[in-house]
Formats: structure tokens, sequence, C-alpha cells
């Protein structure tokens, strides 16, 4: 079942996050991961959440998810991140049929 890694980012050190944005691709694609969203314009229809950037990757599961975010190879740029943006981070699975 896919699953979704949604994160809402306030970047506080644009250089730094910019190193980050650059490196974290690959880490992505070793473990089959995708961007589905990755900032663009957010309206808010409903409630007073304002984010200021939004960004969703994509895994074939949970535990490929959860790979990718402990894995070495996304370590470097996960530090990075870290240390240039505050940021909320879920882990939310998929639905592949109607209820």
């Amino acid at each position: 079942m896919p699953a979704y890694v949604v994160v809402e980012i306030e970047i506080t050190d644009p250089e730094t996050y910019a190193r980050y944005v650059q490196q974290v691709q690959p880490s992505l694609d070793a473990h089959g991961g995708r961007f589905v969203v990755r900032g663009g314009q957010a309206e808010t229809l409903e409630g007073d959440w304002r984010p200021q950037r939004i960004v969703i990757a994509q895994f074939d599961s949970m535990e490929k998810a959860r790979e990718w975010w402990a894995s070495d190879l996304y370590a470097g740029p996960k530090k990075l991140r870290q240390s240039s943006a505050r940021t909320k981070m879920i882990l939310v699975e998929g639905v592949t049929a109607a209820l």
C-alpha cells in the first residue's frame, strides 16, 4: 500500500536549505520515493493553517518510507534540513481501494 511523507516546512536558512534540496533526490531514488508536492502555492480552505512550504513524498509502503528516513544516504541531507528549517513531518498510509 502506498505511503506518504507529509512535511510542513518553515525555512530559516535559505542557503543551507538550498543545499538540502540539491542533495535529497538520490536518497529518495534509492528507496523508490518520489516527490508529488514540493513547495508550490498553498491556499488555506478551512481553519487557520498557513504553512510556508508543503512537501509530500510518495513511497511504495510505510516500511520503504521508514527505511529512507533512517538511511545513511539520507543522513547528510536530513542534517542540512534540520539545521536550516523548522519541520513537522508525518508518515501516512495511502488508500488503494474505496472504503
